[in-house]
């Protein structure tokens, strides 16, 4: 059942998702955590990786993906370097890997780096003329037979702007493409199945519509590919079985485990569990629709208020955020500190004001937000700053 906290105005579920009872439901996890990882007897592996497994399990469920296909990672950049760096040697050498000028930046600085050193060449498709972002046509233009990978960004961190896949992941199929997708501003809210249409990995974090903690970040790797990657941060649990201690008789696990490396680091998914039960918990459909009824609203005020529309009108082309472009990046400034002020959460990148209403933001907060903004807009540009 969908209901509200004392968040009503809470905006950010771009950078971090809120439920209601999470600081009580995280709190119980870490306790139960503590007690269990501090008992004075020989349980707690046993305890901490059930969790982590449970974990897996819940993200499973939330993009279709079979057993032994997801595995953990500390963050969408991770599991991208892990991924890459498993790939059959010479895969991506003379060839190039395909990737927007909206993906986010954190993935476009490791593929740039990892470009020179793995011989590949990054193409990175500019924004489409007019537009904030990226349309799937002008990607697909630059999609040859050379693409060895693309990677795809789902939504859209700097617009919102979410790509059809469909045509993509065929145009991908055709030129003989490794496809990845990040769904992390999409996971939770926008729906999304790694079968339809079928993808060979896809990366995603915890931490905004699914509610959960940082470091929580999830690998997806398509089953028949899983045995031609050979990770290099191999380790004992990297194995089928990590117990296995032979040092000449090394083999890695034939499913997702072989990415598990080392002792895995599992207190960021113990920490996520709550948050990921209680939105098993949810009615998807309803969560979407009461987003983009707030989004519709916020978009309307927008207008009425004569600010422009950064993300897309079309709500099958947006994810759950909706960015307003402000005159300059101190006018946006001024505004967040203002709205800050009135007990609203926003934040702003550049002269982009960026607002994603989730399950405790409660709706009306928009009317009182807007009235704030432009109050707040009206004094700013009468007395400028000096």
């Amino acid at each position: 059942m969908l209901s509200n906290t004392n968040h009503g105005g809470y905006f950010l579920y771009h950078s971090i998702g809120m439920y209601p009872g999470k600081e009580q439901g995280l709190a119980s996890a870490m306790a139960e955590y503590a007690a269990a990882w501090s008992a004075p007897d020989d349980g707690q592996w046993g305890y901490v990786l059930g969790r982590r497994q449970e974990f897996i399990d819940l993200w499973r469920q939330v993009i279709n993906a079979p057993e032994g296909t997801v595995t953990t990672c500390e963050s969408v950049t991770d599991g991208l370097h892990r991924l890459i760096r498993a790939l059959p040697e010479g895969l991506l050498r003379g060839k190039r890997v395909l990737v927007a000028a909206d993906c986010f930046p954190s993935l476009h600085f490791l593929l740039a780096g990892l470009a020179p050193r793995m011989g590949f060449t990054l193409h990175t498709v500019p924004l489409s003329a007019g537009k904030a972002w990226v349309e799937a046509e002008d990607f697909i233009a630059h999609w040859g037979r050379d693409v060895a990978l693309a990677l795809i960004t789902l939504v859209t961190s700097t617009a919102s702007a979410r790509v059809d896949l469909a045509p993509l992941v065929a145009h991908g199929r055709d030129m003989g493409s490794l496809i990845g997708v990040d769904i992390t501003q999409a996971a939770g809210l926008i729906p999304f199945d790694v079968q339809e249409p079928k993808v060979d990995f896809m990366l995603s974090t915890s931490l905004k519509w699914m509610c959960g903690t940082s470091g929580a970040g999830v690998l997806y790797v398509d089953a028949p590919l899983i045995p031609t990657l050979m990770p290099e941060g191999r380790g004992w649990f990297s194995q089928g079985n990590p117990f296995s201690w032979d040092l000449d008789a090394f083999d890695y696990a034939p499913d997702i485990r072989r990415f598990d490396g080392g002792t895995p680091s599992a207190l960021a998914a113990v920490a996520s569990v709550p948050a990921l039960k209680w939105h098993a918990a949810q009615d998807r459909e309803q969560m979407l629709e009461r987003n983009r009824q707030m989004v519709a609203r916020i978009i309307t005020r927008a207008d009425a208020v004569g600010l422009p529309l950064h993300s897309p009108r079309d709500p099958a082309a947006r994810g759950g955020t909706v960015i307003l472009r402000l005159a300059d990046p101190a006018e946006a400034a001024a505004m967040v500190a203002a709205l800050g002020l009135e007990g609203y959460a926003v934040d702003f990148r550049g002269p982009l004001l960026r607002l994603s209403p989730g399950i405790v933001t409660r709706p009306d907060a928009i009317e009182g937000l807007f009235d704030a903004l432009a109050d707040a807009l009206k004094d700013h540009r009468q007395h400028p700053p000096a």
